[in-house]
This record gives structure tokens, sequence and C-alpha cells, in this order.
């Protein structure tokens, strides 16, 4: 199947579906007609490798109690294995409802009220929002940037370790929203540091499969032949990767024996939830059966990549769009055709989240037509950005180009 075919077969309407994406906007954004580039998920159904195993397990008719078959552990040990060279043993994984919902978690079994945990900013924003919301110090460690491109400032991450004192570090391997696939020797000097330092490494992978060109994903625990494993967390899940993010199922796996003994003395008084047979069945089922959908989707959102870069650099070059090594959420910085040192005007409040430049609300969103998440949400010092989610249809992303275009030259022009 092509990129054309794959489209045409899963490409999906999701207005009215009590979709967050699509039905949402009036209530988060303020306006019900904006095209919804935010929140990591798709506009494209999951292969029917999971949902005729869903319907099978509808139909059976009984949803009583279940317990997690050796087939699961299989398929997701050899999904891991053969693209990441990492086979957990079967006493390692430990199933959630979610990573997110895992991180409130490991927080309170590893750290204590007021110690500090460390992030590299500009990221996903429930890591900071779940280290807050457990009573803890967030240190955010920007990362350098250079014309689209992110990495980690290893000088400054080890002090800022050194001087707050952290107790853990929750890494975004591949980044969201940097789009920063690491390789082995980035990983290997923070995980060297945080070894060094006592520091428990959260490693949230859940990207891992959302990777392009000749970039590779090392999964955390395989670093160096697994010399840090026993000093992290690996979060992994197919929510992204087949689009069933609604079943809130995730995998958790703890190498280390102590770590694994520790987390389980919490759960064993703090986490009393039974497994999602739904989230079971499919994410078996996508691991056995899932890999030909999965290429070919990979090759639509770098397609979408290529033409809204290729776009831009030509009719609006002095917007940046960021690299996309990995994920399918590459941020644009338009620092240059907006002042965001100097705001003419108050910020404007959206979705809950920290005040967004008012200029940069204007361009992106009343000129733009677009509903996005923004840079400040990531990070602090990050206005001036905004993310795009690129999982969707060639056709929406040449419309959303082609507004950003006209956009860019109302204001280049005036």
């Amino acid at each position: 199947m092509n990129r054309e075919q794959f489209v045409k077969h899963y490409a999906v309407q999701r207005k009215n579906t009590v979709s967050l994406k699509w039905d949402l906007l009036e209530q988060r954004f303020g306006d019900p007609d904006l095209i919804p580039m935010w929140v990591a998920d798709m506009d494209f159904r999951t292969p029917e490798c999971i949902t005729d195993a869903l319907h099978r397990r509808v139909a059976h008719g009984a949803y009583g109690y279940a317990y997690i078959p050796e087939s699961y552990y299989e398929a997701c040990f050899n999904w891991m294995e053969s693209r990441y060279g990492f086979r957990p043993e079967k006493e390692m994984l430990r199933l959630t409802n979610g990573i997110v919902a895992a991180m409130y978690y490991f927080v309170n079994t590893f750290t204590h009220p007021g110690d500090s945990i460390i992030i590299n900013t500009p990221v996903y924003y429930p890591f900071a929002g779940a280290i807050r919301d457990c009573g803890r110090k967030v240190v955010s460690c920007d990362m350098d940037y250079d014309h689209g491109h992110f990495s980690i400032d290893y000088d400054k991450f080890e002090k800022d370790i050194v001087e707050n004192n952290v107790k853990m570090y929750f890494l975004c391997s591949p980044h969201n929203p940097c789009g920063r696939v690491w390789t082995e020797d980035e990983l290997d000097r923070v995980l060297f540091i945080c070894q060094k330092h006592n520091v428990i490494v959260f490693s949230d992978e859940i990207h891992q499969d959302f990777v392009y060109g000749n970039h590779k994903q090392i999964c955390a625990a395989a670093v160096s032949g697994g010399k840090y494993a026993n000093n992290l967390i690996l979060a992994f899940a197919s929510s992204k990767t087949f689009n069933i993010a609604a079943l809130v199922h995730a995998n958790i796996v703890i190498p280390g024996e102590a770590l694994r003994a520790k987390y389980d003395a919490y759960a064993a008084q703090n986490v009393q939830a039974d497994w999602n047979i739904m989230g079971i069945t499919a994410t078996e089922a996508g691991y056995i059966n899932g890999s030909a959908y999965l290429e070919t989707l990979k090759d639509v959102i770098s397609g979408n990549y290529e033409f809204l870069k290729k776009e831009l650099a030509e009719k609006a070059p002095e917007i940046i769009v960021c690299d996309m090594e990995g994920t399918y959420l590459p941020m644009l910085d338009v620092r240059n055709i907006i002042n965001v040192e100097h705001p003419t005007k108050e910020p404007v409040c959206l979705n809950g989240k920290a005040p967004v430049n008012r200029d940069i609300y204007d361009f992106v969103q009343i000129k733009c037509r677009l509903a996005v998440d923004y840079g400040e949400w990531f990070g602090e010092k990050y206005s001036g950005f905004f993310r795009l989610n690129l999982a969707t249809t060639p056709e929406t992303i040449k419309a959303v180009t082609n507004n950003i275009i006209i956009a860019y030259r109302e204001i280049v022009n005036q």
C-alpha cells in the first residue's frame, strides 16, 4: 500500500465522534472553525488487525476480570527486541493506565515532597504537571537551540542536578516537541551523569516507533550494553503507534530488582487497578500484525513534513521548521517575523495552560486559523514557537501550509 492508498483507506472524519481534538475546539480555543493541529493523536483509523481483534473480544459478550496472557508478553517483547535490540524479562513488566499516570506513580515511589526533578525544556507539558501536582520542584534545563535543532547542554544539565539536589530525571525519547531522536552517545552522557549523582531516570519512549530516515531509536535500557538499566524505568505504549490512546494502556519496564521491589510496595497500597482487556487485546494484535500499517503511516507523515518544510522554505523563508527526526509533532519558530521580546498586547490564556504571547496568538489562531500547542506550554522561554501535529491527511497539511504562507506574507508586506 502506498501513501495515496493508505490515506484513502484509513483517513477518517472525526467531527462529532467525542474527539477531544476535533469536538472541543470552541471550549479549549474559543473557535469551533479552526483547523485542529493540537493533541497528539491521528486522523487515521487503527489497522484492521486491531479492530478485528477488538470485534472478536466484544462479540464474545463477557467482559469479566482478566489476566495478562503469555501471548501478550511474547508480542511486546518480540516487538522491542526486533526493533530496538532490547528484550525485557517477564518479571520486569508492569501495566498501567497510560504513561502520564505512571509518572505520578513513580514520582511518589522514588521521591518525597519538595524533592527536585529535572526535565529538558521545551518538553511535553504533562512532565512539569506531574512534578508540580505531586508537590515536587521542577528543574527546567533548557536545551541549546540552533536554527531548528535542539541539543542538550551536558554541563548545565549536571550543574542543575548538583545545585538542586535532583532525585529524578524525566527523559523524553524521542523528544516531544523538539523532534530529536537521541544518539547512543547523547543518551550515554545523560545517563552517566544521572547514575553518577544517584538520579533515577524515567524514560518516556512512547514515540519510539516514529523515527525517520537514517535516525535510529536507542532504547534507554539498552544503552552501552544495558549498563544503566538498573537505574531507570522504561515506559512505552502502542497508543501513538496505532492511534488507540483512548484505551489508556501502557507498558512499564523496571529492569532493576531494587527499583522493582520499591515500586511494587508502593503499588500494593496505591495502584489497585485491574487490567484493561481492550488495551491488552489491541496492543497484542498491533505488535503481532501492525508493522506494515506503521511503515506506510510513517511514510505519509514523513511526506507531510517534507511538504511543509519545502513550501515554507520557498515561500515563507523566515519561518523555521524545526527538526523532526522522530515523533509526528515538529515545532515552528516564527520569532524572525514576530518580536516576542517586546509584546504589544496583553497575553491570552487558552486551554487552561500558560499565557500565550498575543502577537503569536494573533498570527497562529486569527490569521492562520489553527489550533496548536504553543511554545509557552512546553517551557516558559519558548514564546514564538508552536507545535503542529502532522499525523493527518496531506490535504489538511496543504491547507495549513497555505494559511501560514498567506499570514506570513501579510506580516512581511506590512
